[in-house]
């Protein structure tokens, strides 16, 4: 199997990945589950005859869906071109999940540790009855939030922050500090999207901070009072997590 670095002559590929993650038990692999990197891996074994690890900016739970993530592998396939993959690699993999670009990078990159940031986005309906297709991909409200109230909350998500209060009890991260570049609500066509921006993210962390926003939204709480709650590290005030449908990993930033 290829190993964590290039052997000699490999060329490093860099893949950026679209999927939707319905049908999926997330990014790793996981033994006789269907998982994203699994398929990918599976498809790069019939192009080399041999193994390939793919190695991911990180992992996506099961059912959350991605229009950037990124992943590196080495390859030995020295007279394809990087582009090729794209065509060659989609033709063997199923259509809920599309390679959107390969390029060769330094063979020293790393999809997962040079990662300067992520970026996620959850979106959501409010004000209207979702179509069925829609249910997979956003969050249905009861009524439209008040975005003025999130976004005042949103502006303590900046700086290094203590994120113990989003962590999954199952979480097994060392260090729960995660530096965040920002968050906002807004409105983009006929959807609410909620982004954030971090250097890495806790399991479920994203979906149990957009469910704390909106929990504490819908009780008006004032902004000073949200921030002592999250600044708590208390797990039992946070908001509900929220599902996994309405859940993109957005784009992987180096």
């Amino acid at each position: 199997m290829t190993r964590g670095g290039p052997g000699p002559g490999e060329r490093n590929i860099r893949l950026i990945i679209a999927y939707d993650g319905t049908a999926y038990r997330g990014w790793q692999r996981q033994a006789g589950l269907p998982t994203v990197q699994a398929l990918i891996e599976e498809s790069l074994l019939k192009l080399h005859k041999r193994p390939v690890t793919l190695t991911g900016s990180g992992r996506t739970d099961s059912g959350v869906h991605a229009a950037g993530q990124a992943a590196n592998f080495y390859t030995t396939l020295a007279s394809m071109e990087a582009g090729r993959f794209v065509p060659a690699l989609n033709s063997l993999l199923p259509r809920d999940l599309r390679i959107l670009s390969a390029s060769e990078v330094p063979r020293s990159f790393h999809a997962r540790f040079d990662a300067r940031s992520r970026t996620y986005r959850y979106f959501f309906i409010g004000g209207r009855q979702a179509l069925p297709h829609e249910r997979r991909y956003a969050l249905q409200l009861r009524r439209p939030p008040d975005l003025r109230r999130l976004n005042d909350y949103c502006r303590f998500f900046r700086g290094e922050f203590d994120c113990t209060i989003f962590a999954s009890p199952a979480d097994k991260s060392k260090s729960r500090r995660r530096y965040i570049y920002g968050a906002s609500f807004f409105v983009e066509g006929e959807k609410i999207v909620f982004e954030i921006r971090a250097n890495a993210f806790l399991w479920k962390m994203v979906r149990s901070a957009a469910g704390t926003l909106l929990f504490y939204g819908e009780k008006k709480t004032a902004p000073e009072d949200f921030y002592r709650i999250i600044s708590s590290g208390k797990r039992e005030l946070a908001g509900p997590t929220l599902p996994p449908e309405g859940l993109f990993l957005w784009g992987v930033e180096y």
